[in-house]
């Protein structure tokens, strides 16, 4: 595993840990060009405490998505690398892919939701001709520890009694 991946996802983790400080679902995300993090992001409005209504759009990715494409129009995304610290779901699977992202590195897999399985060779012809290098679980360990610190804490209520849930808990 690169140094360069094991850097990286250390930014998205100070982007999910401070999520998680803020009662959030611990999901964090940075967007590298060249070498550097031109944009980040991390999980809102997940009422993960009990706050409602839950946002269920504003993701970590999107955001960063959001924030790069407002704020530096100029960087080529087939150039950018996400580095997130839960596998993208589908939702943002699909909108980084159709942005241009080619490349998504991420550490805990989301084994009730995560995306980057599909077979995108199997859907309509938009996405078939896309090539996505995709690396899993680069600081695994610790993503896991901040889930399950999320998912054990007795005032969160976000996801709690999912698939994911019982998953994260259940892990060593």
């Amino acid at each position: 595993m690169s140094d360069r991946h094991q850097l990286f996802m250390n930014e998205a983790l100070a982007e999910a840990s401070l999520a998680l400080s803020l009662g959030e679902f611990p999901v964090g995300c940075v967007l590298v060009y060249q070498g550097q993090v031109v944009a980040r992001g991390r999980r809102q409005g997940s009422g993960g405490h009990g706050q409602r209504p839950v946002n269920e759009i504003d993701h970590a990715e999107v955001l960063a998505l959001r924030e790069l494409i407002t704020h530096r129009p100029e960087v080529p995304l087939a150039e950018v690398v996400v580095y997130a610290t839960l596998e993208p779901c589908l939702m943002c699977y699909a909108t980084l892919i159709i942005s241009g992202v080619r490349q998504i590195v991420y550490a805990y897999e989301d084994a009730m939701g995560g995306g980057t399985g599909v077979r995108l060779d199997q859907l309509p012809p938009l996405y078939q001709a896309m090539s996505v290098s995709v690396t899993p679980h680069v600081r695994r360990e610790e993503s896991l520890r901040l889930f399950q610190r999320f998912f054990a804490a007795d005032h969160s209520f976000y996801l709690s009694n999912t698939i994911l849930a019982d998953y994260t808990l259940a892990q060593p």
